[in-house]
């Protein structure tokens, strides 16, 4: 990211990740890859909450396609993932 890319790829970046540190890498993504184009690949919606468009991937086609706000309102197959890890994520904090 220090020499400026015109395209970064993010394949799972996250995915080994506790919560708290995805959200500071997530944070300095942000910070450091203002003009430049970011594709992020992940099963973590967390990590795509942000993306100026997300195409959600089903069987190898694309299924939805959207911001983080309207494919909740599709309820779609974005927003029964999310509900699922959500959920997830909810029980694991009670049972922390």
């Amino acid at each position: 990211m220090l020499r400026k890319p015109e395209i970064l790829l993010l394949d799972e970046a996250t995915s080994a990740l506790d919560n708290v540190s995805e959200q500071r890498v997530m944070e300095s993504v942000d910070r450091l890859s203002k003009d430049m184009t970011v594709i992020i690949i992940a099963h973590r919606l967390s990590t795509v909450l942000n993306a100026d468009v997300i195409h959600v991937l089903k069987k190898g086609s694309i299924s939805d396609t959207g911001t983080h706000e309207e494919l909740l309102k599709k309820k779609g197959e974005y927003y029964n993932l999310y509900t699922k890890q959500k959920n997830i994520d909810n029980n694991a904090l009670v049972e922390f």
